[in-house]
């Protein structure tokens, strides 16, 4: 009688753990180029879908999301605008309210332009790394925050391909301190 209570003991556990894994990890085969030269076409990718439970996605991470039209398969993008921003693409550079951002990861500047369009509440403005092959918000949606399964985290096949997916961020984007708010506020004062 102890050694069945033992077994169910371990198989509760082991099921309690499986449960927990697929709540908060999920793999992802990587369809297309959109992602060059970061992600390629075929990799497999781990999601951490507990990242976004209490927090929103930031800019410069990449996502798993359902796309906004019909799509047999999520899509990965990288986060670059937030809602309330105005984004804008012109001369091969992405600006965000009106300021250039350094985009050293992508595969080549845009070749196309994008008129300013301010993200709506709750929606993220994403582009994949390759930039001008990726079906992505330049053409006119977003991805709305209930859309997004989890932050990519790693790419796990091919074996020879393992590595932490690269997450960026964009200094040029950084709010001034306080300090420098004020050291403006003086400079200011004394011309």
């Amino acid at each position: 009688m102890r050694g069945f209570r033992e077994i169910g003991i371990v198989i509760l556990i082991a099921v309690a753990i499986f449960a927990l894994l697929r709540v908060t990890l999920q793999g992802y085969t990587v369809q297309y180029s959109c992602m060059l030269p970061n992600i390629e076409d075929g990799e497999w990718i781990m999601a951490n879908k507990a990242s976004y439970f209490f927090s929103n996605p930031e800019r410069g991470e990449v996502i798993i999301f359902d796309p906004p039209h019909n799509s047999q398969f999520p899509y990965i993008k990288r986060v670059i605008g937030l809602p309330g921003e105005i984004v804008e693409i012109k001369d091969g550079k992405v600006f965000i309210n009106t300021i250039p951002i350094n985009e050293e990861y992508i595969k080549e500047p845009p070749h196309y332009t994008m008129l300013p369009q301010e993200i709506p509440p709750d929606e993220y403005f994403v582009l994949g790394d390759n930039r001008n092959n990726a079906n992505d918000s330049h053409q006119g949606w977003t991805a709305s925050r209930e859309s997004i399964i989890g932050k990519a985290w790693f790419v796990y096949w091919p074996p020879d391909k393992w590595e932490l997916v690269k997450h960026y961020s964009y200094p040029e984007l950084a709010e001034p301190s306080a300090q420098e708010t004020t050291d403006l506020q003086l400079d200011w004062s004394v011309t």
